[in-house]
């Protein structure tokens, strides 16, 4: 077959000729090089990252540039002063351990080049298992409309945590406890991965739409399971994924204005009619939001 380059460049070449549309390709001695040697020269250029220049390839990169990185990672690292791969793995271990714990052993690890072991389970199922938003209202929900207004706040404050660690789920779980203290836990597949809310609310939504009993709900919980790291996310022309993308590239705007400006400068319309359940920030006690994360 010839050398990993010479493959990969045959491999464009064919796509191009047989599609007409151009890929770029990432070559090198490791997955998460050859990850990040794929989106370095798009739309059509293979990259090659071996041993013997990972460090000037790689180093002077961003370092939310690496594999695992997001944008909530990408900011506690930037405040000490950690802007490049280079800076990453030529950080000081127990600064890393203190700020993410074993997962910065593990990008450390990345950014040095080393991997685990030769087939590396954090590139197929991330450390963290499921991520998690519930809250205690200040009320009881007594109608679907109380319920959806929650749920909303609730879904896009998961989806928005996926999208910060590069997340997608395939599991949909909800948690419902009533007046009485009487709780339920019911989860459902999804069609194809996402981490956008809209098809986190629509799978919450339909859970508690077969499941509640119509009892007073006090406390009320939505849980993105199965997680897996969203690149390696097949490439699909069916329309139910294509517009997937297109809520994805919105949510993302979203977030960079809301990360701006604040949470409420931005929110849906049926919000507005029931302020005492929709202003709680899920990601702080406001209200009796909690937060929820469980790794594995």
């Amino acid at each position: 077959f010839g050398s990993g380059e010479k493959m990969a460049n045959e491999i464009r070449e064919r796509i191009k000729y047989e599609l007409g549309i151009t890929v770029s390709v990432g070559v090198s001695y490791n997955k998460v090089f050859a990850k990040l040697g794929s989106d370095m020269k798009k739309p059509d250029a293979t990259t090659v990252i071996t041993k013997e220049n990972f460090m000037k390839k790689v180093w002077p990169l961003p370092v939310s540039d690496l594999l695992f990185v997001g944008s909530s990672t990408k900011r506690k690292l930037n405040l000490y002063s950690i802007k490049t791969i280079g800076d990453l793995a030529t950080c000081d271990t127990k600064l890393l351990l203190s700020l993410l714990g074993k997962n910065g052993i593990m990008l450390q690890n990345f950014a040095n080049g080393h991997e685990y072991a030769d087939d590396v389970p954090h590139l197929q199922e991330p450390p963290i298992r499921s991520i998690g938003n519930s809250t205690t209202t200040p009320r009881d929900l007594i109608t679907d409309d109380d319920v959806r207004i929650v749920l909303y706040v609730l879904c896009e404050s998961v989806a928005g945590r996926m999208r910060d660690h590069d997340f997608a789920c395939r599991t949909v779980q909800i948690y419902i406890r009533n007046k009485d203290l009487r709780s339920c836990l019911r989860q459902g597949p999804l069609d194809f991965p996402t981490q956008n809310s809209y098809m986190l609310f629509d799978k919450a939504f339909s859970l508690y739409k077969q499941h509640h009993n119509g009892d007073p709900i006090r406390s009320i919980g939505v849980r993105a399971c199965n997680l897996f790291v969203q690149s390696h996310v097949q490439l699909s022309f069916y329309p139910d994924v294509a517009q997937n993308e297109r809520r994805y590239q919105l949510e993302c705007a979203i977030d960079k204005i809301r990360n701006r400006f604040g949470r409420n400068i931005l929110t849906r319309g049926v919000m507005l009619t029931q302020r005492k359940l929709s202003s709680f920030d899920p990601t702080s006690n406001t209200f009796g939001g909690k937060v929820s994360t469980h790794e594995g």
